[in-house]
Order: structure tokens, then sequence, then C-alpha cells
């Protein structure tokens, strides 16, 4: 079974669908409500155990209820969790749906990552065929260096830029300003740069060029939360399991089109 790790950060989302994002002042109501461990980290974790990876996801949670609540759905998913606790309470965010399928994110509080000062079973990561990096600081990314590849994401650029460790793969949103900036920064020191475009695909470059076609959702599009992050988790199974990269490019989007189809990202 190939091992993937995920070192990164978990929030307690409040899925809210609407039918229509609120103008300034309105009032709307909403008929239902459903709660996820998401975060990036959480949602790359859930995909690739969806995937048929075996999965150790290095996180911090606040020690507290949505904390522990979190750790639990994790590990109902399949997915091995190693939490640093902290003091501060986790994470929260409350996302918005539209009748599109489009989502409007806000959070609330400090995000909590994992150190590599903390007390976990970092020696995992000597076996994984591969690693995300989403959050946490330099000596966490050194942990992650510890894996045969390693994906990134640009959440993590504070520990990609002092850290000077080697990156096989970074993956950023090209209608991103800020991502696609940062990334032509530090591209010298990574492998493969993968620049995606939403419903247009993207393309990758490096070691090697090409480009990927989207795919269409298996159903209506219910939920872009975690569209890109699910398109991460399938370029590192794919990487992970030895594929090339254009397979590794097609896997990654047929996770995000799963993704889009089903309500609700994360555990």
């Amino acid at each position: 079974m190939t091992r993937v790790a995920v070192v990164g950060h978990v929030e307690w989302v409040d899925f809210i669908p609407v039918e229509h994002f609120p103008a300034p002042g309105e009032i709307l109501h909403a008929h239902a409500s459903f709660t996820r461990a998401g975060g990036g980290g959480s949602v790359v974790a859930v995909a690739l155990a969806r995937l048929g990876a075996e999965v150790d996801f290095f996180c911090a949670l606040g020690d507290d209820q949505l904390g522990h609540d979190a750790a639990q759905r994790l590990r109902g998913h399949g997915v091995r969790t190693h939490v640093a606790w902290r003091e501060d309470p986790t994470r929260r965010a409350v996302t918005l749906l539209d009748d599109g399928g489009e989502r409007t994110i806000i959070t609330l509080g400090e995000r909590l990552e994992p150190m590599g000062s903390d007390l976990l079973e970092w020696s995992r990561l000597d076996e994984a065929d591969g690693v995300y990096f989403t959050s946490g600081d330099a000596r966490a990314l050194e942990h992650a260096r510890r894996a045969r590849i390693v994906v990134a994401s640009p959440r993590g650029r504070a520990a990609l830029e002092r850290g000077g460790v080697p990156i096989d793969a970074l993956i950023y949103s090209a209608r991103d300003a800020g991502e696609s900036e940062w990334a032509r920064r530090v591209e010298a020191g990574v492998r493969l740069l993968f620049a995606t475009e939403g419903g247009a695909g993207g393309c990758w470059w490096g070691e090697s060029e090409g480009r990927w076609q989207a795919v269409a959702p298996p159903g209506e599009a219910k939920d872009a939360y975690g569209c890109g992050d699910s398109f991460a988790a399938g370029v590192a199974f794919g990487l992970a399991e030895g594929a090339s990269v254009a397979d590794a490019a097609a896997a990654g989007a047929r996770c995000g089109a799963r993704c889009l189809s089903e309500a609700g990202a994360g555990a």
C-alpha cells in the first residue's frame, strides 16, 4: 500500500447553503447546515485515504471539544492522526455555499500548526512514499523531507522560505496573484510546479512541461470548497506511487471534479 503523509492544519467548518451570497445589510434564511473537520490538511488526508493510501496526518488542535471531535472524525475516515494538543482553541470557519456550488469562507481564530519540536511520531516519515506539506514550521518541513517525495502548498510558505529544503512539487492557483508571484520567486528550488486554472485545467513545468485538462464532475456542482486541495491529494498520491507527471495531474483533476460534485470536503 502506498504511504502518504500530510503535515498541515485543521479548521472546524460550518457549511451553510444559501440561495445567493448576501448583499450588504441583507438577511438570508438557511434551511440546513452541516459541519466538517476541514482545512487544507484534513481535506488532503481524507482524499488520500479515499484513494487507498495509508495516511499519517501530523497536525495541531486545540485541546477542546472541537479539537477532539475533529481528531475522532479523521480517524473514522482511516487517517492515522498524530496530534499536538494546544491550549489555544481549534480554529473555526464559516463557509457559505451558493446554489452554483461556489463558496465564500470566513475564518475565526489563529491557524494551529504542527511544530518540528512536537513529540509526534515523525519517524513514520522515514518510510513514507510521499508527504504533502501545507503548514508547520521549518523543522516540521525538515521532518517532511524524510519522505521520498515532498509536495507543498504556498500556505506553508513561511517554512518553505526559511527551511532551504528542496521541494519536489509545488501546487498553487494561477488565479491567485499572491501565490503566483511567490511561486515565481521560489521556483529555482522546486523540481516541478503545478499551476491550477480551475475549469481550464492547468499546466506544470520544471523538469518537464505539459498541461492537463479539467474533468467534468460526475454530478451537478455542489461545493467548490476543497477542490484545489483534492487536486493536490491526487497529484501527491500519483507522484508517491511513481506515476508520470501527466498521470499524476490527471489523477488530481479527477479528485477535484469528484470534490466539486459532493457537499462538504473533509472529515
